[in-house]
């Protein structure tokens, strides 16, 4: 029987759906879990530093396939650590700036996977946050100033917000320690709300995010949708369930002889929006009913 590797960044509470969808993509290509394929989990807790050993413990089992979710951090990990284990991963970010593939039609190597491209998203959730803040003036800006993306964002912000005729705000925190001065600088700035630059910095610190949004009382929109779940105002992502069972379809059909370099990476399709219409009630916000009837998800 084969056996998957499975290394994630963050833990396995409220995986579920991700898990189902992995298992989606399996079993359409013939296998199912416990029957004709064993997985071997691996959770590095939201801290960075279990990855290496767990990658490596991964690979001195010799697994088929090793499956890096959530952020090119593991992935990345993974690669160092093996180049002859075919790697899926699944990252919001873009492979090719991060060094996972050569370019997305032609991966090379061993390793390929699907995107979300949540740092290309910027622009979008600018839009809907102003169909729920209209009369913004000022935008603020959360963003990892040591983030591989962050430029990039922050590039795209400024345009969308210069072509609104507004103000972009950009607040820097690179570690938990410097969050509490970064809201102060955007709740200084007269901020009608915060988009949140995409960088897994932000993984690792989501509650502390999170509470400082609802202890401020300014309305954010998130790159993830964990970050609603836990708190969070509202976020704009794509479909992390479609990309996890992107990544289980790569998985089986690596196990069923393919090479991880004859497969394209994979991009979103699907764009999920969800609302947290409790954190809405607890900074006084109102969710226009337009905005409500296209949300993909409501958290009551």
């Amino acid at each position: 029987m084969p056996v998957i590797g499975f290394l994630d960044r963050g833990t396995s509470a409220g995986m579920e759906a991700n898990l189902k969808a992995f298992r989606q993509g399996l079993e359409a290509n013939g296998f199912t879990e416990g029957r004709n394929v064993a997985i071997e989990y691996r959770w590095a807790d939201n801290q960075s530093s279990r990855l290496l050993p767990l990658a490596a413990d991964l690979v001195l089992r010799n697994v088929a396939v090793i499956a890096a979710t959530r952020s090119s951090a593991p992935a990345l990990v993974a690669k160092a650590a093996t180049s002859t284990i075919p790697i899926v991963f699944q990252t919001g970010s873009d492979p090719v700036q991060d060094g996972l593939v050569a370019s997305l039609n032609r991966p090379a190597g061993n390793v390929t996977g699907a995107t979300r491209l949540t740092y290309a998203l910027v622009q979008k959730r600018l839009g809907v946050m102003l169909d729920l803040v209209p009369k913004a003036a000022t935008i603020g800006m959360l963003v990892n100033p040591n983030g591989i993306q962050t430029a990039f964002q922050t590039q795209q912000l400024q345009e969308a917000t210069r072509a609104h005729g507004l103000t972009l705000h950009v607040a820097r925190a690179s570690s938990d320690g410097e969050l509490d001065a970064a809201f102060t600088s955007i709740m200084q700035s007269g901020a009608a709300f915060i988009v949140q630059g995409s960088d897994p910095l932000f993984l690792d610190i989501r509650k502390h995010i999170v509470a400082l949004t609802v202890q401020h009382r300014i309305p954010t929109i998130f790159w993830e949708r964990e970050a609603v779940v836990e708190g969070g105002l509202i976020s704009y992502d794509a479909s992390f369930f479609d990309s996890f069972r992107q990544v289980g379809d790569y998985v089986g059909r690596i196990l069923k002889g393919e090479k991880p370099s004859d497969l394209p990476v994979q991009q979103p399709t699907k764009f999920d929006l969800t609302l947290n219409m409790k954190t809405a009630k607890a900074i006084g916000l109102a969710i226009p009913p337009t905005l409500l009837a296209i949300a993909d998800e409501v958290i009551d």
